[in-house]
């Protein structure tokens, strides 16, 4: 059986019978797909672009006698976007509403996160209720690395203000259990959003805003491909940073000041 296969089609919310209609196949072929059958190569890049995963990680190709299988390309690699705001927002709802384990988000302002959902704070405290880690990491508005990144943008103090004002919409969470938010002060070569074993990629290029920049959809497949690779960053920084008081620094008492 086609478990990846069976699981995409539920979370996109296809039918089988949808699918044999974009592939123009009989139901009963994209049934025998479902039971692990490999489509022809045609039909297979028509499911992928259809489902908007990567062609790959429904049918991975076997590695050559004797070779690694821990690269993570195509097992791991779930979709691409061409930049962040390619990626459908139902996603983002979708990924956060099914977390079961642990919600894990390492930015620097990640403005869009509350700006294209006005319910993240209180969406992120009933998944805490739920007995769901929730961990905020922001960079530090007050850091070096926030301060190098904004000359590097060509916005100056922008970018310090955008942290202060985005730190807003998650106040509330700081009395919630199960709920952290520190600030780092570290080079951010990728924001990183995690949601069990989904893990979204955002890597950074030098002198461009992170929604410039592509999006890696990963899964995690073994502990030693790209997705442990991405967490056990996000743990290094989290480590180092400091909790968020706002009460006791400019992070809520100046604004954008």
């Amino acid at each position: 059986m086609n478990e990846r296969l069976h699981s995409v089609l539920a979370q996109r919310g296809v039918s089988p019978e949808s699918l044999a209609e974009v592939c123009e196949v009989d139901p009963k072929t994209v049934g025998r797909w479902l039971g692990g059958r490999v489509p022809h190569r045609r039909h297979r890049f028509s499911v992928a672009q259809h489902l908007r995963v990567e062609e790959t990680f429904l049918w991975p190709t076997p590695p050559p006698h004797g070779s690694r299988s821990d690269a993570g390309l195509g097992t791991e690699l779930v979709g691409t976007y061409q930049n962040r705001a390619s990626v459908p927002r139902e996603m983002w709802l979708q990924l956060l509403a099914e977390a079961r384990e642990q919600i894990c988000v390492l930015v620097f302002s990640g403005t869009f996160f509350a700006q294209s959902n006005p319910h993240v704070a209180k969406m992120l405290a009933e998944r805490a209720a739920a007995g769901i880690r929730v961990r905020l990491c922001f960079g530090d508005s007050d850091g070096q690395a926030v301060a190098v990144r904004g000359r590097e943008e060509g916005i100056g103090d922008a970018l310090a203000a955008k942290i202060r004002a985005s730190l807003t919409y998650y106040r509330p969470l700081l009395a919630e259990a199960g709920c952290d938010v520190r600030l780092h002060d570290t080079t951010l070569y990728a924001s990183l959003f995690r949601y069990d074993d989904d893990l979204l990629v955002n890597p950074h290029v030098w002198g461009q805003p992170a929604s410039a920049n592509p999006l890696l959809h990963l899964k995690r497949a073994d502990a030693t491909g790209w997705f442990d690779n991405y967490a056990q960053s996000f743990e290094a920084v989290w480590a180092a940073a400091r909790p968020w008081t706002p009460d006791q620094e400019g992070t809520a008492t100046h604004g954008q000041d």
